[in-house]
């Protein structure tokens, strides 16, 4: 499979946003606490990455709805050890 630039671009600034989660999930199992994570942020985080992914399906394009699936179980991780080290 061949990909275009745009495509090339999609994939990485997919990359880029799908695992942005993931430093602040090893911080926060690192220390056991999320005093700095704002829980307004992930919230708002989780409910746009369902849109995007919504979106992402209406248009058949698997760049954007794989990365806001997998950007989802991140933000939903990050979610639940907000409320286990608060």
């Amino acid at each position: 499979m061949i990909f275009s630039n745009w495509q090339v671009i999609g994939l990485i600034a997919a990359a880029l946003t799908t695992f942005g989660f993931i430093p602040q999930i090893i911080t926060m199992l690192k220390h056991k606490r999320a005093l700095d994570v704002s829980p307004i942020t992930l919230f708002q985080f989780l409910i746009g990455t369902f849109l995007w992914a919504l979106y992402g399906f209406h248009l058949n394009d698997p760049i954007i709805y794989i990365a806001n699936l997998i950007t989802l179980v991140t933000v939903v991780i990050a979610i639940i050890l907000y409320f286990r080290f608060r």
